[in-house]
């Protein structure tokens, strides 16, 4: 593979910088000489969500430009799990389940960063060093070189600390993943962590554990640094990536092509120019000028190029075909969302709302009604008394607001 010298110009112009531990030295390496890089992804569901895939394009774009590609799965730290901005502890996970979610997540990850041909990347897992070391080993070697004081004070665990539930667990997770680090130095050659900005603390963590174990032993080892892109947010500062299910993933079982493509498709016009930047090949100054001359255009063609990015070109049209025929034929299409239910008898509506995937709640169903933002069967409904018959109804159209539509099938 050609060694490209502009991985880090790419990154920035792209928008993927947001902070680095040794910015200069960052730029300098990436530009002379090919790296070994590495990105960490905890197995604590059995899939990934759109943080993750955001996450794996930057590693996409390093390993495009000839960087060598770790990714690694948190096999050992997802069965202590990570407390950065957490105001409760996060639900402890069997170590079967946590093993059964690093086998089906390593998989996924296979679709978006290359693991054959010319400079593949490797997946690893750090239970396989992690788990080997006694407890007293890892204090000695490890603990002793971090100060309580300096952890409590780093962001990653103010809402926990603000909770009073911080636990002795939970501290042990900055250790382990800045071992990793080291570990990965030590035993690849890795130079540089990535990831998102809310995982700073920790990978300062590795950095300072680097230096101050070689410090100790008076040996050396390459600088290691820190590299982070920021959070997948938009316009207005909110987590992108969830839907009224829950969760953007990635996997059509939980998060279907179709709604992966209607949840960019609906994203804010300020948001189009970043999402472009972020999930096309498309230049930067081309990206600004289709938004400026039709924003429209511009975001119906980025939710088909993440959706293809994410579910493949053949899902992708699917998705954006079903989206055009709902529009053109009053929300009714052959591959539209599709639910059903088991129901009989007299049903309020608030009652029969309730229990649809694009509902939140009864009170919610209330407040959409109010405001006039559902549609049945091309009826605009307004009356939350209104009651209707299941053992003479076989399907119903339901839209909410301007765009979400849900074909209802009574079994």
């Amino acid at each position: 593979m050609k060694f490209l010298n502009n991985a880090f110009e790419q990154l920035e112009n792209r928008g993927f910088v947001f902070q680095t531990t040794h910015l200069e030295e960052t730029k300098k390496i990436l530009k002379e000489k090919p790296i070994t890089f590495y990105i960490g992804i905890d197995p604590t569901a059995d899939d990934l969500h759109i943080g993750h895939f955001f996450g794996l394009q930057m590693a996409r774009i390093l390993q495009d430009c000839g960087h060598r590609c770790i990714v690694l799965v948190g096999g050992a730290t997802a069965l202590i799990g990570d407390p950065t901005n957490k105001s409760d502890m996060r639900k402890i996970l069997s170590k079967e389940e946590v093993a059964r979610n690093a086998r089906e997540i390593s998989q996924i990850i296979k679709r978006f960063v290359r693991v054959d041909g010319e400079n593949p990347a490797i997946i690893v897992d750090n239970a396989d060093w992690l788990k080997p070391i006694s407890y007293i080993d890892f204090l000695r070697d490890v603990g002793s070189h971090f100060n309580v004081n300096e952890m409590l004070s780093k962001d990653l665990y103010k809402n926990r600390l603000k909770q009073g539930g911080l636990t002795f667990m939970e501290m042990g997770y900055m250790l382990m993943q800045s071992f990793d680090f080291v570990h990965l130095n030590d035993k690849f050659d890795c130079v540089l962590q990535i990831g998102g900005s809310d995982q700073w603390g920790n990978i300062c963590g590795g950095v300072e554990l680097s230096r101050k174990m070689n410090f100790k032993d008076g040996t050396q080892r390459p600088l290691m640094m820190g590299l982070t892109c920021p959070l997948l947010t938009n316009a207005d500062g909110v987590k992108m990536g969830k839907t009224e299910k829950g969760t953007l993933w990635v996997s059509r079982e939980k998060t279907s092509a179709f709604e992966f493509f209607q949840h960019f498709v609906n994203c804010l016009d300020q948001d189009v120019e970043r999402l472009l930047r972020f999930f096309t090949k498309i230049d930067v100054e081309e990206i600004k000028k289709m938004c400026k001359e039709d924003i429209v255009k511009a975001k119906k063609l980025m939710a088909f190029e993440v959706t293809k990015l994410v579910h493949g070109e053949a899902e992708a049209s699917k998705a954006k075909e079903t989206s055009e025929n709902l529009f053109a034929n009053g929300g009714v299409s052959e591959n539209m969302p599709k639910q059903e239910l088991s129901l009989s008898g007299q049903i309020n509506i608030l009652d029969f709302l309730a229990k649809l995937s694009i509902i939140k709640s009864k009170s919610d169903a209330r407040r959409l009604m109010q405001q006039g933002g559902i549609t049945i069967n091309n009826e605009k409904k307004t009356d939350i008394n209104e009651v209707f018959d299941f053992d003479q109804i076989k399907e119903l159209i339901v839209k909410k607001g301007k765009k979400e539509f849900l074909k209802v099938v009574i079994i």
